[in-house]
């Protein structure tokens, strides 16, 4: 990332249009929702009868419905409009959470959670492109104000679903649908319609095809990597942890913290040296790093380390999102839906195994050491030269130059 695309949250946030910020806020409701459960896992297996397995597929039927999804929203977003597109995700959000709150058995909230992930997919994918279509500042700038919300959703759901959770592990779905329920009115009434906007038509297998662009395709694959270490410690956790609500939720809150401050706040300077290709790359392995702390039996040691992974993680989020966005010549609707299939299968696949990898190798650190592996080889594939050179990097000349003064 050169320097004219350098971009602060400062630079991104001013002088934008209402629709950005209106997608935004519903954004850092729908990102809660990836947390809200963190909390309160073990709730549930207790209050539902469930055993740590079953509980994770909370996360897998959630993801991998949405996964599945991501394939068909271009095409949706191209024929029925973003603004259409986006209300019908968060009905089906909506409805879904209000059910889960009332559910009678993990089957039942299971199922309910992959309609949650069905209006999920619907919603992200094409929020992401509204704001990056809609955004004064570039790209760059809305990529930026897309990872903050990402980050205040991440760090506030796990809070929320602490202190809601504490009183009963219902209180969380409840209270999210009534917040999806508020970014549902404002998007209706304050979202741009789309009725009279021309739109491309985007094929069903459109985002599969973009995928066979090497830079994207690599990329999409080492983020799905990542992704599977980041629901690791996302689902995971939690048991090896064995603390209540209250406790897992502060511990997340400074997680997401830190996801929201190092993404809008570190990201864009280290990509402006590095180059955003190299800067994940390097920040990735350092994730693998963490992985092998994360798997030192030491609880200490565990929470230091799930608060400090919300850095890189934050890194890595945005530097992941803004080389797919960029790096090929897709619209950006196609090049986020087939990014998004594959950055969120590595997280459905993750929550599906993380518990049944325990078992195998009979340790609850060896989710850990697993991710660990996986990030080295996505840290591997960003590290393969490209054919062309990577244009957000610092050419050599640049650099020569730049030391002669």
């Amino acid at each position: 990332m050169s320097a004219e695309h350098h971009s602060s949250l400062l630079d991104a946030v001013k002088g934008q249009p209402k629709q950005v910020w209106i997608t935004a806020f519903a954004a850092v409701i729908a990102f809660m929702g990836i947390g809200l459960v963190d909390p309160i896992l073990l709730s549930i297996a207790k209050g539902l009868d469930a055993t740590p397995s079953q509980v994770t597929l909370l996360f897998s039927s959630y993801l991998g419905v949405q996964v599945v999804a991501m394939l068909v929203t271009g095409a949706a977003s191209a024929k029925f409009g973003p603004k259409r597109t986006v209300l019908v995700g968060l009905t089906l959000i909506v409805a879904a959470t209000a059910l889960c709150s009332a559910a009678g058995s993990i089957e039942q909230l299971v199922g309910l959670r992959a309609v949650w992930g069905l209006g999920n997919a619907f919603f992200i994918a094409t929020a992401l492109s509204v704001i990056v279509g809609a955004a004064t500042g570039g790209q760059s700038g809305a990529i930026l104000l897309y990872e903050a919300a990402l980050g205040v959703g991440l760090s506030v759901g796990p809070l929320l679903g602490a202190l809601l959770g504490s009183i009963s592990w219902r209180g969380p779905f409840l209270g999210t649908a009534v917040l999806m329920a508020g970014a549902l009115v404002l998007c209706a009434v304050f979202l741009k319609s789309d009725k009279h906007e021309k739109r491309e038509p985007i094929k069903l297998l459109d985002p599969i095809r973009a995928l066979k662009h090497t830079g994207l395709l690599r990329t999409s694959v080492a983020s799905a990597l990542y992704t599977a270490a980041f629901f690791a410690v996302l689902a995971w956790s939690p048991f090896v942890l064995g603390w209540n609500a209250i406790a897992v939720g502060l511990i997340f809150c400074g997680w997401g913290l830190c996801v929201a401050v190092a993404g809008v706040a570190l990201a864009p300077r280290l990509a402006a040296k590095l180059g955003e290709r190299h800067a994940a790359a390097a920040a990735v392995f350092g994730y693998a790093v963490l992985m092998l702390v994360l798997a030192v039996p030491s609880k200490p040691v565990l929470v230091a380390g799930i608060v400090v992974s919300g850095l890189v993680s934050g890194l890595l989020n945005t530097l992941f999102t803004g080389t797919a966005m960029s790096i090929s010549d897709a619209p950006r609707p196609v090049a986020s839906a087939g990014y998004n299939f594959c950055r969120w299968l590595g997280g459905a696949v993750a929550a599906t195994l993380v518990g049944h990898v325990a078992e195998w190798f009979g340790s609850p650190q060896a989710p850990f050491v697993a991710s660990a592996v996986l990030c080295v080889v996505a840290g591997g594939l960003l590290s393969l030269r490209e054919k062309k050179a990577d244009p957000r990097a610092v050419p050599q000349e640049a650099v020569l130059v730049g030391e002669e003064f």
